[in-house]
């Protein structure tokens, strides 16, 4: 990946959303992030698409979920973008983050709200 392509997968607020929610919870699943980012699940679905085309996430299926998260593929330099976006502004997702905690049934996930 060369950073022109890192770029242009991350030009749309809620692409960068998305990979964000994901940075911070290891991994997410497409109701969970319409829930969070208030959209409907075409336009979420279009929008991972479009970021495992780019090769910066990646999916796992368990029972009737598919979750999603950062690539493990992606270069060391492409991965520090990604968390120094999320740790420097933290403003930026916030409010996602609580209506994600808010949900009343999640799947069962590796990580916990706080």
């Amino acid at each position: 990946m060369n950073p022109v392509q890192l770029y242009k997968c991350l030009s749309d607020e809620t692409r960068l959303k998305c990979l964000l929610l994901m940075e911070h919870e290891e991994e997410i699943c497409v109701c969970e992030l319409t829930a969070a980012l208030e959209e409907i699940q075409p336009k979420i679905s279009r929008h991972l698409a479009l970021l495992k085309k780019c090769g910066m996430i990646q999916d796992r299926r368990q029972g009737q979920w598919v979750f999603y998260r950062v690539s493990d593929q992606l270069p060391q330099w492409a991965r520090q973008v990604i968390s120094g976006t999320l740790s420097h502004n933290p403003d930026f997702i916030d409010a996602h983050l609580k209506k994600l905690c808010g949900l009343g049934e999640r799947p069962e996930r590796k990580k916990v709200c706080r």
